[in-house]
Protein backbone atom coordinates (compact mmCIF):
# COMPACT_ATOMS: atom_id res chain seq x y z
CA UNK A 1 0.00 0.00 0.00
CA UNK A 2 1.24 3.09 -1.02
CA UNK A 3 0.49 4.51 2.51
CA UNK A 4 3.67 2.90 3.99
CA UNK A 5 6.20 3.81 0.97
CA UNK A 6 7.59 6.35 3.17
CA UNK A 7 8.18 3.86 6.07
CA UNK A 8 7.42 0.85 5.43
CA UNK A 9 11.17 -1.22 6.94
CA UNK A 10 9.93 0.71 9.83
CA UNK A 11 6.40 -0.35 10.29
CA UNK A 12 7.29 -3.83 9.75
CA UNK A 13 10.27 -3.90 12.42
CA UNK A 14 7.97 -2.24 14.74
CA UNK A 15 5.44 -4.97 14.28
CA UNK A 16 8.13 -7.45 15.07
CA UNK A 17 8.70 -6.71 18.25
CA UNK A 18 4.93 -7.02 19.00
CA UNK A 19 3.74 -9.74 17.32
CA UNK A 20 4.11 -13.29 16.03
CA UNK A 21 3.25 -13.29 12.42
CA UNK A 22 0.89 -10.93 9.39
CA UNK A 23 -0.80 -11.17 6.83
CA UNK A 24 -0.90 -9.22 3.83
CA UNK A 25 -3.01 -9.33 1.02
CA UNK A 26 -2.30 -9.08 -2.66
CA UNK A 27 -5.62 -8.32 -4.06
CA UNK A 28 -4.87 -7.81 -7.76
CA UNK A 29 -2.84 -8.58 -10.26
CA UNK A 30 -0.85 -5.11 -9.50
CA UNK A 31 -0.29 -6.19 -6.14
CA UNK A 32 0.27 -9.63 -6.22
CA UNK A 33 4.72 -9.59 -7.00
CA UNK A 34 4.79 -6.73 -4.53
CA UNK A 35 3.17 -8.72 -1.64
CA UNK A 36 5.45 -11.46 -2.21
CA UNK A 37 8.33 -9.92 -2.41
CA UNK A 38 7.76 -8.29 0.94
CA UNK A 39 6.91 -11.94 2.18
CA UNK A 40 10.01 -13.11 0.75
CA UNK A 41 11.89 -10.74 2.28
CA UNK A 42 10.20 -11.04 6.06
CA UNK A 43 10.20 -14.94 5.97
CA UNK A 44 8.14 -16.68 8.66
CA UNK A 45 7.10 -13.36 10.05
CA UNK A 46 5.30 -11.97 6.89
CA UNK A 47 2.71 -14.48 5.31
CA UNK A 48 0.74 -13.68 1.96
CA UNK A 49 -3.13 -14.67 0.19
CA UNK A 50 -3.36 -13.57 -3.11
CA UNK A 51 -6.96 -13.17 -4.50
CA UNK A 52 -8.97 -10.55 -6.39
CA UNK A 53 -10.61 -7.89 -4.56
CA UNK A 54 -14.41 -7.78 -6.05
CA UNK A 55 -14.29 -4.19 -6.83
CA UNK A 56 -11.03 -4.48 -8.96
CA UNK A 57 -12.89 -7.20 -10.91
CA UNK A 58 -14.17 -4.32 -13.84
CA UNK A 59 -10.96 -3.13 -14.42
CA UNK A 60 -9.68 -6.74 -15.55
CA UNK A 61 -10.29 -9.02 -18.68
CA UNK A 62 -11.21 -12.90 -18.46
CA UNK A 63 -8.24 -13.89 -20.50
CA UNK A 64 -6.61 -11.19 -17.55
CA UNK A 65 -8.32 -13.04 -15.02
CA UNK A 66 -7.44 -16.52 -16.33
CA UNK A 67 -3.55 -15.24 -16.49
CA UNK A 68 -3.61 -14.27 -12.97
CA UNK A 69 -5.49 -17.76 -11.47
CA UNK A 70 -2.01 -19.37 -13.46
CA UNK A 71 0.10 -17.10 -11.84
CA UNK A 72 -1.46 -17.77 -8.21
CA UNK A 73 -0.87 -21.52 -9.33
CA UNK A 74 2.42 -20.83 -9.98
CA UNK A 75 3.19 -19.67 -6.55
CA UNK A 76 1.00 -22.03 -4.73
CA UNK A 77 3.94 -22.77 -2.07
CA UNK A 78 4.66 -19.05 -1.43
CA UNK A 79 1.04 -17.97 -0.22
CA UNK A 80 -1.09 -19.48 2.54
CA UNK A 81 -4.73 -18.39 1.53
CA UNK A 82 -6.93 -16.90 -1.81
CA UNK A 83 -8.03 -13.40 -0.73
CA UNK A 84 -9.29 -11.24 -0.67
CA UNK A 85 -12.32 -12.38 -2.74
CA UNK A 86 -15.93 -11.91 -2.31
CA UNK A 87 -19.07 -9.32 -2.91
CA UNK A 88 -19.15 -6.06 -2.74
CA UNK A 89 -22.45 -3.98 -2.46
CA UNK A 90 -21.29 -0.75 -1.54
CA UNK A 91 -19.02 0.16 -3.97
CA UNK A 92 -20.38 -2.20 -6.91
CA UNK A 93 -24.18 -1.15 -7.69
CA UNK A 94 -24.68 -2.33 -11.09
CA UNK A 95 -26.34 -5.62 -12.17
CA UNK A 96 -24.53 -6.80 -14.98
CA UNK A 97 -21.14 -5.85 -12.65
CA UNK A 98 -22.63 -7.67 -10.05
CA UNK A 99 -23.01 -10.67 -12.25
CA UNK A 100 -19.71 -10.74 -12.95
CA UNK A 101 -18.25 -10.23 -9.37
CA UNK A 102 -20.53 -13.15 -8.63
CA UNK A 103 -19.09 -15.64 -11.27
CA UNK A 104 -15.26 -14.13 -10.62
CA UNK A 105 -16.46 -15.18 -6.55
CA UNK A 106 -17.47 -18.28 -7.72
CA UNK A 107 -14.23 -19.16 -10.09
CA UNK A 108 -11.80 -18.09 -6.77
CA UNK A 109 -13.36 -20.38 -4.62
CA UNK A 110 -12.97 -23.29 -7.32
CA UNK A 111 -9.16 -22.02 -7.58
CA UNK A 112 -9.39 -22.32 -3.67
CA UNK A 113 -10.61 -25.52 -3.24
CA UNK A 114 -7.95 -26.79 -6.29
CA UNK A 115 -4.97 -25.57 -4.42
CA UNK A 116 -6.07 -26.68 -1.02
CA UNK A 117 -6.45 -23.65 0.24
CA UNK A 118 -8.51 -21.38 2.60
CA UNK A 119 -10.23 -18.16 1.51
CA UNK A 120 -10.39 -14.71 2.85
CA UNK A 121 -13.63 -13.56 1.95
CA UNK A 122 -14.56 -9.34 1.78
CA UNK A 123 -18.19 -9.26 1.59
CA UNK A 124 -19.60 -5.50 1.74
CA UNK A 125 -22.75 -3.75 1.98
CA UNK A 126 -25.12 -1.34 3.47
CA UNK A 127 -26.64 -4.22 5.57
CA UNK A 128 -26.33 -7.87 6.13
CA UNK A 129 -27.16 -9.06 2.48
CA UNK A 130 -23.53 -9.54 1.01
CA UNK A 131 -22.18 -11.38 4.11
CA UNK A 132 -25.78 -13.93 4.28
CA UNK A 133 -25.25 -14.01 0.49
CA UNK A 134 -21.82 -14.44 0.91
CA UNK A 135 -21.97 -17.10 3.10
CA UNK A 136 -24.91 -19.09 1.25
CA UNK A 137 -22.11 -19.36 -1.69
CA UNK A 138 -19.10 -20.53 0.28
CA UNK A 139 -21.61 -22.96 1.46
CA UNK A 140 -22.77 -24.11 -2.13
CA UNK A 141 -19.06 -24.16 -3.48
CA UNK A 142 -18.17 -26.71 -0.44
CA UNK A 143 -15.36 -24.27 0.59
CA UNK A 144 -13.64 -26.29 3.66
CA UNK A 145 -11.75 -23.05 5.46
CA UNK A 146 -12.73 -20.07 5.20
CA UNK A 147 -12.81 -16.15 7.09
CA UNK A 148 -15.13 -13.62 7.08
CA UNK A 149 -12.10 -10.77 6.58
CA UNK A 150 -13.49 -7.57 8.81
CA UNK A 151 -16.90 -8.86 9.87
CA UNK A 152 -19.35 -6.57 10.77
CA UNK A 153 -22.33 -8.57 10.29
CA UNK A 154 -24.74 -9.56 12.95
CA UNK A 155 -24.03 -11.81 15.75
CA UNK A 156 -26.16 -13.99 14.94
CA UNK A 157 -24.69 -14.73 11.50
CA UNK A 158 -21.39 -14.71 13.47
CA UNK A 159 -22.56 -17.78 15.22
CA UNK A 160 -23.72 -19.30 11.88
CA UNK A 161 -20.66 -18.95 10.38
CA UNK A 162 -18.95 -20.12 13.56
CA UNK A 163 -21.18 -23.21 13.41
CA UNK A 164 -20.33 -24.07 9.48
CA UNK A 165 -16.29 -24.71 11.24
CA UNK A 166 -15.43 -21.23 9.47
CA UNK A 167 -13.62 -17.64 11.07
CA UNK A 168 -14.86 -14.84 11.95
CA UNK A 169 -12.15 -12.03 12.09
CA UNK A 170 -12.75 -8.94 14.26
CA UNK A 171 -11.24 -5.77 12.99
CA UNK A 172 -9.28 -3.16 15.18
CA UNK A 173 -13.01 -0.94 14.91
CA UNK A 174 -14.24 -3.21 17.55
CA UNK A 175 -13.50 -0.46 20.24
CA UNK A 176 -16.53 1.56 18.22
CA UNK A 177 -18.75 -1.35 17.53
CA UNK A 178 -21.36 -2.62 20.37
CA UNK A 179 -21.94 -5.24 17.55
CA UNK A 180 -18.51 -6.63 17.19
CA UNK A 181 -18.52 -6.83 20.82
CA UNK A 182 -21.38 -9.09 21.71
CA UNK A 183 -19.34 -11.19 18.94
CA UNK A 184 -16.08 -10.95 20.43
CA UNK A 185 -18.47 -12.21 23.94
CA UNK A 186 -20.42 -14.74 22.34
CA UNK A 187 -18.49 -16.54 19.52
CA UNK A 188 -16.40 -19.51 21.10
CA UNK A 189 -12.42 -18.77 20.93
CA UNK A 190 -11.57 -21.38 18.38
CA UNK A 191 -13.34 -19.16 15.85
CA UNK A 192 -11.89 -16.15 15.90
CA UNK A 193 -9.05 -14.41 14.10
CA UNK A 194 -7.98 -10.59 14.35
CA UNK A 195 -7.09 -8.07 11.88
CA UNK A 196 -6.24 -4.47 11.56
CA UNK A 197 -7.20 -4.21 7.53
CA UNK A 198 -4.37 -1.41 7.76
CA UNK A 199 -4.02 1.18 6.73
CA UNK A 200 -7.06 1.12 7.10
CA UNK A 201 -9.75 1.46 10.60
CA UNK A 202 -7.54 2.57 12.74
CA UNK A 203 -8.38 3.00 16.38
CA UNK A 204 -8.42 6.79 16.09
CA UNK A 205 -10.11 9.27 13.94
CA UNK A 206 -8.24 8.91 10.01
CA UNK A 207 -4.88 8.05 11.53
CA UNK A 208 -2.88 5.37 9.76
CA UNK A 209 -3.40 2.19 10.90
CA UNK A 210 -0.54 -0.46 11.36
CA UNK A 211 -0.41 -3.74 12.26
CA UNK A 212 0.61 -3.83 15.97
CA UNK A 213 -2.55 -2.23 16.77
CA UNK A 214 -4.46 -5.66 16.24
CA UNK A 215 -2.87 -5.87 20.10
CA UNK A 216 -6.61 -3.77 21.04
CA UNK A 217 -9.37 -6.69 19.43
CA UNK A 218 -7.25 -9.17 21.65
CA UNK A 219 -7.95 -6.99 25.32
CA UNK A 220 -11.40 -6.56 23.78
CA UNK A 221 -11.95 -10.32 23.61
CA UNK A 222 -9.91 -10.79 26.80
CA UNK A 223 -12.87 -8.33 28.59
CA UNK A 224 -15.87 -9.80 27.00
CA UNK A 225 -14.97 -13.46 27.42
CA UNK A 226 -13.33 -12.46 30.98
CA UNK A 227 -10.31 -14.45 29.90
CA UNK A 228 -6.56 -13.08 30.74
CA UNK A 229 -4.66 -11.90 27.36
CA UNK A 230 -2.29 -14.57 27.45
CA UNK A 231 -5.45 -17.07 26.69
CA UNK A 232 -6.64 -15.10 24.16
CA UNK A 233 -3.17 -14.57 22.72
CA UNK A 234 -2.67 -18.43 22.41
CA UNK A 235 -5.89 -19.40 20.67
CA UNK A 236 -5.82 -16.93 18.21
CA UNK A 237 -2.29 -18.05 17.63
CA UNK A 238 -3.74 -21.72 17.44
CA UNK A 239 -6.20 -20.62 15.30
CA UNK A 240 -3.68 -18.90 13.02
CA UNK A 241 -1.62 -21.76 12.78
CA UNK A 242 -4.79 -24.06 11.56
CA UNK A 243 -6.07 -22.47 8.75
CA UNK A 244 -3.22 -21.13 7.10
CA UNK A 245 -1.50 -24.22 8.15
CA UNK A 246 1.69 -22.82 9.04
CA UNK A 247 4.02 -23.10 12.87
CA UNK A 248 4.94 -19.77 14.25
CA UNK A 249 7.61 -21.67 16.62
Amino acid sequence: MAEYDADRTQVIEDAKRVLSAVVICGAGPAAAQNALELAAAHTSFIFVTLGLHPIYVEDITDQEIERYAEFISAHRRAIVGIGEIGLDYYWVKDPLKLKRVKCVFVEFLGLANELQLPVVLHLRGTGSEAIEEGLEIVRGEDVKSAIFHCFTGKPAVAEEISEEGYYVSLPTSIVRSKSMKKIAKRLPLSALLTETDAPYLATVGNERNVPQNVTVVYEEIARQQKLSLETVNEAIERNFERVFGVALR
